[in-house]
């Protein structure tokens, strides 16, 4: 909950202290409110006393797991969270998105990514990404509601009724991991789930249509063994 100051509310769960304090002090230096929790149930008690606008949560805490927690908060509120782990396997990943997740970042980390992760699930806590009906990006604007995408410069950008589908479904999640195989699903069909190279071959086309240089994406992002990610 935003407190009277305007200031977002930002509730930090590790046991790892040392990294906890440099999150906090982190992220009070760029004008957030921090709460801190070192276990999975201080977490939720904390988080039911004064709902944050956002939940940084790692995994593996000492009472509780933090899928356990996440599944806790998901009971009774849509608060953006971003995962800290050191568990690097896909399965975990997936498993930490499908409880509920928004993003999740694999420690070690550059806290220079985290913020602009924080800052990205923020936007979208406060602002309801998916009902918003134009995302803009340095390199194009995409109007959900007209059904166009035009460049930097205004003009018109055409898609293949395919392309356009694989970028709406992005836009209206955007700044959040949007897994492969919902993306197949949404613009596909229920019956895809595995066509991945579908994906990889959208995309590519995707970014040769709209990214200054399409060989180092800036806003379609490829989260590896995941999914994608419009980054506005």
């Amino acid at each position: 909950m935003t407190d009277r100051a305007g200031l977002p509310r930002v509730l930090v769960v590790d046991d790892d202290r040392s990294l906890r304090r440099a999150l906090a002090i982190n992220l009070r230096a760029r004008g957030y409110r921090v709460d801190e929790a070192e276990d999975g149930r201080s977490a939720l008690a904390t988080a039911a006393a004064g709902p944050p606008d956002l939940v940084v949560l790692d995994l593996g805490l000492p009472d509780i797991d933090g899928i356990e927690v996440l599944a806790g908060l998901r009971g009774w509120t849509q608060v953006p969270v971003l995962v800290l782990s050191a568990r690097s396997d896909q399965s975990d990943k997936v498993a930490a998105l499908d409880a509920g997740a928004d993003d999740y970042v694999t420690k070690p980390f550059g806290m220079d990514e985290l913020l602009a992760r924080v800052r990205a699930a923020l936007r979208r806590g406060a602002s309801g990404t998916e009902d918003q009906p134009v995302v803009r990006t340095a390199s194009f604007t995409v109007d959900l509601a007209a059904g166009r995408v035009t460049d930097s410069g205004g003009q018109a950008v055409r898609l293949t009724p395919t392309e356009w589908g694989l970028l709406e479904a992005l836009a209206r999640q955007a700044g959040r991991l949007v897994q492969g195989r919902d993306l197949l699903r949404e613009v596909w069909g229920p019956a895809y789930g595995s066509e991945t190279n579908y994906l990889r071959v959208y995309m590519a086309q995707l970014r040769r249509k709209l990214e200054p240089d399409p060989r180092h994406p800036r806003h379609l992002l490829t989260e590896p063994g995941l999914g994608y990610r419009l980054e506005p």
